[in-house]
């Protein structure tokens, strides 16, 4: 019998719409067909939010540690203090430090396979910030875990697209001169290698967006399109990647041009964030890919504004929850389909 996939699920910073949205998405029953959930967070704060909201039909089994996690229930692991106090909608630093210890302890898990993919709930970047943790976000935190800065790739995912960005959370003005033709040529090299293992696209398209407005106009507006965009380009394409463009960006999304490529590389974090969340807020799913280990999230962020009042949409923490499912089998299919090969290439050796 095929062992039942646990995905973790870090409950992020407790007074936005983390447990709002774990809560929801995890209410529907069928869900533990799929796989078993544990929650890394508060029993309190959820019970809180549960009892605030109404939400029925979720009873949580409270564990010590993943070996005593029932598989037929929503599990949840008392990371924090019992006293934690839930101030909804309000920014604070023990909402940081509850968000950085559930995270801390999940991590450890999924270093030790307790877990098979951790699913994120939206962190405030600021309050989270301390001695042990100083980075801009998740995904830097988990590339120094699992790898270094330069693996991981920021791939943001809906049902029309799959946009990953070369810089992510460093100020606009540090970006031109953080862009080199070795790092655009990683992040091909990692954006491709992904579409192949994890989403199970055999000749993946790649399109690649220029820096400058018009892709730099034939370096009128720009150079870095030449000096350094198209050089990364014709090296990923003698490794066999088909990478097409620079293309201007604002030309490329409103034409519809990105629904004919697998994949797309912007070069900055609005540049591929804007478009992907007005097409797909309410359901996108940002990746980290690259890493050896899953985790995925929400689009969207610890919405303070709207925290508490029952109106957040549970639609993208449910994508993540079903997407980190589908990375974890494609990379199983992945892993045998490889074993079986070496077995038989091993045998014809041995005929041979």
């Amino acid at each position: 019998m095929e062992h039942k996939m646990i995905i973790g699920i870090t409950h992020g910073d407790i007074n936005g719409i983390g447990y709002e949205v774990i809560l929801k998405a995890l209410s529907d029953p069928a869900i533990l067909d799929f796989f078993t959930p544990v929650i890394y967070g508060s029993s309190k704060a959820a019970g809180y939010y549960r009892k605030m909201l109404d939400i029925q039909n979720i009873n949580l089994n409270i564990i010590v540690s993943v070996k005593e996690l029932n598989h037929k229930r929503v599990n949840i692991i008392n990371c924090v203090d019992e006293n934690i106090k839930v101030e909804v909608g309000q920014s604070t630093a023990e909402g940081g430090e509850a968000a950085y210890i559930a995270l801390e302890r999940a991590v450890e898990d999924l270093k030790n396979g307790e877990i098979h993919a951790l699913v994120t709930a939206p962190i405030n970047k600021k309050n989270i910030q301390s001695e042990k943790f100083h980075f801009p976000g998740h995904t830097e935190y988990l590339a120094q875990h699992f790898g270094n800065k330069d693996d991981a790739l920021m791939l943001m995912v809906n049902d029309v697209m799959r946009i990953a960005v070369v810089t992510g959370h460093i100020p606009l003005h540090d970006v031109p001169s953080v862009l080199t033709p070795e790092l655009v040529l990683k992040k091909l090299q990692v954006l491709n290698h992904s579409l192949k293992e994890d989403f199970l696209i055999v000749r993946p398209r790649i399109a690649v967006l220029g820096l400058n407005p018009h892709a730099g106009d034939d370096g009128l507006i720009g150079e870095e399109e030449k000096t350094i965009l198209l050089p990364a380009m014709k090296e990923a394409e003698k490794a066999g990647i088909i990478c097409v463009g620079p293309y201007p960006a604002d030309g490329f999304f409103g034409s519809g041009n990105f629904t004919k490529f697998d994949g797309i590389l912007a070069m900055y974090h609005d540049q591929g964030l804007i478009p992907f969340k007005t097409i797909s807020m309410d359901n996108g799913v940002n990746f980290t890919a690259g890493l050896p280990i899953i985790r995925t999230s929400p689009a969207h962020g610890t919405a303070y504004d709207i925290a508490g009042q029952n109106v957040a949409s549970e639609n993208s923490f449910r994508q993540a929850l079903y997407l980190a499912c589908d990375v974890y089998k494609n990379r199983e299919l992945n892993r045998r389909l490889k074993s079986n090969q070496l077995k038989i290439e091993s045998k014809e050796k041995e005929n041979g």
